[in-house]
């Protein structure tokens, strides 16, 4: 196993890889002037005070002193060097993957073709509250049904509530009614049962605008207000959707229908090292096997966006970019809070100091290819590559923006671990072997072998196995448990 890593050769850091790399060990004629904690950096030369820190090969901040050879580097001699809106100039770079794809590396997967030519990697029902005031009454539907009904075709019926959908004004208003209508529409639901209240702002009525053409006979509309007993007229509807998904049948089917979201939280020192880079590899090789990867949390570009515009399929996307970066800063300005208040504390404990680096190593999932479009939020991923999308860092909210971009399946990566999933398979990717260990019930694959004993090649088979086995039907750790949530994106004031 490697204990000590200099990621790149400009680097004046490098990284510790074990956790008992201690005071007085030798590495690259630099002796360590104390212990330094598994995913911490140290110096590799002397680090005057402004001077910048480099790792990834780009600066990370700079020394708010000077810092000797061997010198642990965190946060009490390393700060920031970000600023406000910067000027960005377009500055193409050509694109490769790394290797190629061979022969039988673009298998099928076994999915549901939907009527609208869509793929599906689950077959569920799904109970959809229009507004929070029947969360309770769609999750007494789902308890009768899974009592009374034979559920064996179905993979899962479950009750995606929430507490909007009324008292929401404006752009937050609109957030809530887009992301139920992509929620709705969804291909991983054989059949929704959207349920509502009456009197409240999102109207279904407006939804089904919304929605736009849909397939009548698997998404039902239920009121609760024009019914004498909604649960039991529930109940019924959602009987002769589970009848109507009798048929439907898994199909090998291209890869090249696959979406996949790209999603990291709790990192570490060691996510840009192992799990995010994995990741990257991945999407390169769905992408050249003619699939979509879609990579969100746009605060958590800062710093590492001129990577990402570079790579711009053309000058429209990186106009984009441009515009989906200020646009974030701007949403922080306006509510008056700071633009970098990151790394959180599990970051910092991982041994993550600035939000550049945390950018950097963040930004490695979107692999190597061509940027080819910047997505808003709700909005669908409707060309192959690698995509931008609006949306928070925030672990659940960013992951159901991921889905409901049309992803059928997230990958997540996590140096600390989490066991949550969204409404579609979350795949726990660990960056250390540790985790991996102490939370086998969390985790679904380990990349912390990478710096162990096992090649990229190898790491790369077996995600790219993994994900194939889940879009197959393979169940995830938080499926196994039930752990299936939404969380839209709350933007405004509550009336």
């Amino acid at each position: 196993m490697k204990r000590i890593l200099k990621i790149n050769a400009a680097d004046n850091v490098a990284v510790a890889l074990a956790d008992d790399v201690r005071k007085g060990e030798v590495f690259e004629g630099v002796e360590l002037l104390c212990d330094v904690p598994r995913g911490h950096k140290f110096a590799l030369k002397r680090i005057n005070e402004g001077e910048a820190v480099v790792k990834y090969g780009y600066p990370i901040g700079h020394a708010v002193c000077g810092i000797d050879p061997g010198e642990w580097i965190h946060s009490h001699n390393l700060a920031t060097s970000l600023g406000d809106d910067l000027e960005y100039k377009y500055s193409p770079v050509e694109t490769h993957a790394e290797g190629g794809v061979a022969a039988g590396q673009c298998p099928t997967v076994n999915g549901y073709l939907r009527a609208d030519g869509r793929m599906g990697i689950r077959n569920e029902l799904w109970i959809v509250p229009t507004v929070g005031c029947v969360n309770g009454q769609a999750n007494a539907i789902v308890d009768r049904i899974k009592k009374e009904c034979d559920l064996s075709h179905v993979d899962d019926v479950r009750a995606f509530t929430h507490n909007y959908g009324c008292s929401q004004l404006g752009q937050d208003h609109v957030n809530t009614r887009t992301a139920l209508a992509a929620l709705i529409k969804h291909p991983n639901a054989g059949a929704v049962l959207v349920l509502g209240l009456g009197c409240e702002n999102n109207q279904p009525a407006v939804l089904k605008e919304q929605l736009g053409e849909y397939d009548e006979s698997r998404i039902k509309f239920l009121i609760a207000q024009e019914v004498e007993d909604e649960i039991e007229a529930g109940v019924q509807i959602c009987l002769s959707l589970v009848e109507r998904m009798k048929d439907d049948r898994r199909l090998p089917l291209p890869i090249s229908m696959l979406k996949v979201g790209l999603k990291c939280g709790g990192s570490d020192g060691l996510s840009g090292i192992t799990a995010n880079p994995l990741v990257g590899l991945f999407s390169d090789r769905l992408i050249e096997c003619g699939g979509t990867t879609v990579l969100t949390e746009v605060p958590e570009m800062f710093g590492a966006e001129t990577i990402l515009m570079n790579r711009a399929e053309d000058s429209d996307v990186f106009s984009g970019i441009v515009s989906l970066i200020n646009d974030f800063k701007s949403y922080f300005r306006s509510y008056g809070q700071p633009i970098y208040e990151n790394p959180s504390p599990g970051n910092k404990a991982g041994g993550i100091t600035t939000l550049e680096e945390k950018s950097l190593g963040c930004v490695q999932k979107g692999g190597s290819m061509p940027v080819v479009d910047v997505l808003s939020y709700g909005q669908q991923a409707v060309k192959h590559g690698l995509n931008l999308l609006q949306a928070p860092g925030n672990d659940l909210v960013a992951s159901t923006a991921l889905a409901l971009s049309g992803c059928q399946m997230v990958l997540f990566t996590t140096g600390r671990g989490t066991p949550f999933g969204t409404f579609v398979p979350t795949m726990k990717i660990s960056t250390n072997s540790q985790l991996a260990r102490r939370k086998a019930s969390w985790i679904d694959l380990n990349a912390g072998s990478i710096v162990e004993d096992e090649t990229w090649q190898s790491a790369l088979d077996r995600l790219f196995a993994k994900v194939v086995a889940v879009a197959d039907g393979e169940k995830l750790h938080h499926e196994q448990i039930g752990a299936k949530e939404i969380a839209i994106f709350k933007s405004g004031v509550t009336l």
